[in-house]
């Protein structure tokens, strides 16, 4: 039986809190990328916290990424999600729009909720890098995009999708927290929040 951890929206909100000056310090980007649909809600508490005085808030654009599929349950009430072995493309930046041409020579922090097989976080980095690339030679410039990631989470467990090396060796990459191997259920897939957050509540905190 899979083993499943509930985490609630004041969570969420907290270590979003305790990520932002490390993020700031780190990797002081100037745009996010959230990956849909777990990025989105992480992104936009995040960018309340990397706000600096005087200044603009981070603009978030927004990408969709599926790799997980639905397993048969014994409760069709209570159905069991495992990691899929294909990235399937659901949204993406409009290549033929100023979206890309504003990448280039940016600190771009990608962000989504759980780094599980790591499978999605290297095809994100990966198409990113050549799209933005793409663009770069277009416009002729030589600026240097980088790309930093934030999660909430980062199960420990051995990855399928490998990231850049320089990313991990410059350390732009930060979790919030690194838990076990469960299947951790967030609040936004909650369709009774009540429930969830009761769930919440009952359970040894991870």
């Amino acid at each position: 039986m899979v083993e499943k951890v509930y985490v609630t929206y004041n969570e969420v909100h907290k270590l979003c809190q305790a990520s932002a000056g490390r993020i700031l310090d780190g990797f002081k980007p100037n745009l996010m990328i959230a990956i849909g649909g777990g990025g989105y809600v992480p992104a936009r508490i995040l960018r309340s916290f990397l706000k600096r005085p005087s200044s603009p808030n981070i603009p978030i654009q927004a990408i969709g990424l599926s790799l997980y599929e639905q397993l048969p349950s014994s409760k069709p009430t209570d159905p069991v999600e495992t990691p899929g072995t294909k990235v399937t493309r659901t949204q993406w930046l409009d290549l033929s729009s100023l979206e890309m041409s504003n990448l280039v020579g940016k600190n771009i922090l990608i962000v989504d909720e759980v780094d599980d097989t790591r499978t999605t976080l290297e095809y994100a980095v990966r198409e990113l890098q050549k799209d933005v690339e793409t663009a770069a030679q277009k416009l002729g410039s030589s600026e240097k995009t980088q790309f930093s990631i934030f999660v909430l989470h980062n199960k420990d467990k051995t990855k399928k999708g490998h990231l850049p090396q320089d990313m991990m060796d410059e350390e732009r990459y930060l979790a919030a927290r690194t838990v076990s191997d469960v299947w951790i259920c967030y609040p936004w897939e909650a369709t009774d929040i009540d429930k969830h957050d009761r769930l919440a509540a009952s359970q040894a905190r991870y």
